[in-house]
């Protein structure tokens, strides 16, 4: 029988730096989207409360382990029971998730995301769905130099090559 071995996405590939820039693997042992039910947002803000210390964040936003996903859809770092209130899907294994961080991480980012990410107009916390290169993102600001990036696990290795070579090209200028 064969024996199966769980990796994940970023395996082999993280971490990596360039010129003070570091990229990190991100391993996030549940992850959950939260669709509330018509007329139930509320109610299940208050339930993620309870269970997390953060409800339902605002649009572009993230309280705690809640981020803003879309369209009235909202991630979650760790499990969500709401029976009633808001479908609930395991999304554990879809996603792709790293840390960008250092001085001039800013500057790498410019390189490959149509989105001013500067600090004093994208602050820690904020949330953005945007592209990164050619492939779909969820950027967050985590720090003042730091940020989390969300893409599909089937775009792990394009996102960590695009991050790398933006990385390169602003540490040859430095």
């Amino acid at each position: 029988m064969v024996k199966l071995i769980a990796l994940t996405p970023g395996k082999g590939l993280l971490p990596i730096s360039e010129g003070g820039v570091a990229v990190t693997e991100m391993v996030l042992d549940r992850l959950v989207s939260v669709a509330p039910f018509a007329g139930k947002q509320k109610a299940t803000s208050e339930a993620l409360k309870a269970q997390c210390g953060g409800g339902l964040p605002a649009v572009n936003r993230r309280r705690g382990a809640v981020t803003w996903f879309g369209h009235g859809i909202w991630m979650v770092a760790g499990d969500a029971a709401l029976d009633g209130l808001a479908a609930v899907t395991d999304q554990s294994d879809a996603w792709a998730v790293v840390s960008i961080s250092g001085a001039g991480v800013e500057d790498v980012l410019a390189r490959l995301v149509p989105v001013d990410l500067r600090l004093p107009v994208f602050k820690t916390n904020h949330v953005a769905k945007t592209m990164l290169g050619h492939m779909s993102v969820t950027i967050t600001r985590t720090g003042p130099t730091e940020f989390e990036i969300m893409a599909m696990r089937s775009m792990a290795t394009t996102m960590i090559h695009e991050l790398q070579v933006a990385m390169r090209g602003v540490a040859s200028r430095a």
